[in-house]
């Protein structure tokens, strides 16, 4: 009894769900973190292929799970002017950075590992919240029942 005497205890409780932003910012950091893997392989020679379970029915029609590797496609690419660009997706939606501004000029890979660790903190803080919500948004309106 002593030892628990030591513990600051409190009334808190653990919430059942998160909210609506807080999802879609954990969705986006999780997709960041991948893209950061993805970098640091490609920088270290390396391939980055996570795996993911896929239900596959064998020829007697048995359903079982199998692990294959997760396509993940690079958010940088070559522009015209030979510079790498890096642009951050949410879903199928490039996600605005600024005003009329969708991706980041960089110099090499290094920088594109520093811009992602930059973007994943900045999402962290809730700057991209509502680039997340337009996205989410336009996403959504695909899925509507039309009459």
């Amino acid at each position: 009894m002593a030892t628990l005497n030591t513990l600051k205890l409190t009334d808190a409780k653990k919430p059942r769900s998160l909210s609506p932003i807080v999802h879609r910012r954990n969705k986006l950091i999780e997709k960041l973190w991948e893209q950061l893997q993805l970098a640091r392989a490609k920088q270290a020679g390396n391939e980055y292929a996570p795996l993911k379970d896929k239900r596959v029915k064998d020829a007697d029609g048995i359903t079982r799970s199998i692990q294959v590797a997760k396509r993940i496609k690079p958010w940088w690419f070559m522009a015209d002017n030979g510079k790498l660009c890096l642009s951050i997706y949410y879903g199928a939606k490039i996600l605005e950075l600024a005003k009329g501004k969708s991706a980041a000029e960089v110099a090499n890979m290094d920088e594109v590992i520093d811009v992602l660790e930059l973007l994943k903190v900045e999402t962290a803080a809730g700057t991209f919240d509502a680039a997340i919500e337009a996205a989410s948004g336009a996403l959504r309106i695909n899925f509507r029942k039309t009459i």
